[in-house]
């Protein structure tokens, strides 16, 4: 019980900087949208599936990769919290920007004409898994949830916890915004928002550099 309180509070940010990230839509979430509104649920779901099997490879890599690294060298956890609490600043300066600016959210359907929603899922898998930034943000929001000699569970538990989320949060874009009415109502939420988004990664990104473990 003592090992599951000293990890809990990092494993609970990891999954905050996971439900935060999706709820500023990037071009992953408006291909869902898109994909929703444009031609229903069905294709929108299937989309979104796949971004959250993307998500889950990227999750399962980062922690392999890191816990990896971390056995051969325990000094590059100093790093690797260095480079993530940076890239939550860098986070934090979009979301404040984002909300500073006037336009709302674009959503658009994806290129390449329609297909089945077995082919919307493997396109959204490989649009998740071609993402240069999906592969930064993973290292961020595991090295939130990573201390120094953490055990297995720490890993496994954030992997499952978002992966759970990832699929939840992503079929409901899917489904609410399968009508364009829900777009206006986040265009005009989106301010608050993204102002919201940037108190928080900001407030993770300082954690993290200022975190000796």
């Amino acid at each position: 019980m003592e090992d599951f309180s000293l990890y809990l509070p990092g494993i609970i940010l990891a999954y905050s900087a996971f439900l935060l990230g999706i709820a500023s839509p990037g071009p992953n979430i408006l291909a869902v949208i898109g994909t929703s509104m444009s031609l229903g649920r069905k294709s929108g779901i299937a989309l979104a599936l796949g971004v959250a099997g993307g998500s889950f490879t990227w999750a399962v890599l980062t922690v392999i990769g890191l816990s990896a690294l971390l056995e051969a060298y325990s000094s590059a956890l100093i790093a690797i919290k260095i480079f993530g609490g940076f890239y939550l600043l860098w986070l934090a300066y979009k979301s404040f920007k984002s909300a500073a600016a006037a336009q709302d959210i674009q959503a658009k359907q994806l290129s390449g004409g329609t297909r089945s929603p077995f082919g919307y899922m493997v396109r959204g898998y490989i649009i998740q898994m071609t993402n240069p930034k999906a592969a930064l943000s993973w290292i961020a929001i595991i090295s939130l949830g990573m201390k120094q000699d953490a055990p297995l569970w720490v890993g496994v538990s954030i992997v499952v916890g978002t992966f759970i989320l990832s699929i939840t949060l992503h079929t409901l874009y899917a489904v609410a915004f399968s009508t364009p009415v829900m777009v206006r109502v986040y265009g005009k939420a989106r301010r608050y928002i993204q102002a919201t988004l940037g108190a928080f990664f900001a407030f993770a990104g300082i954690k993290l550099l200022l975190s000796r473990n």
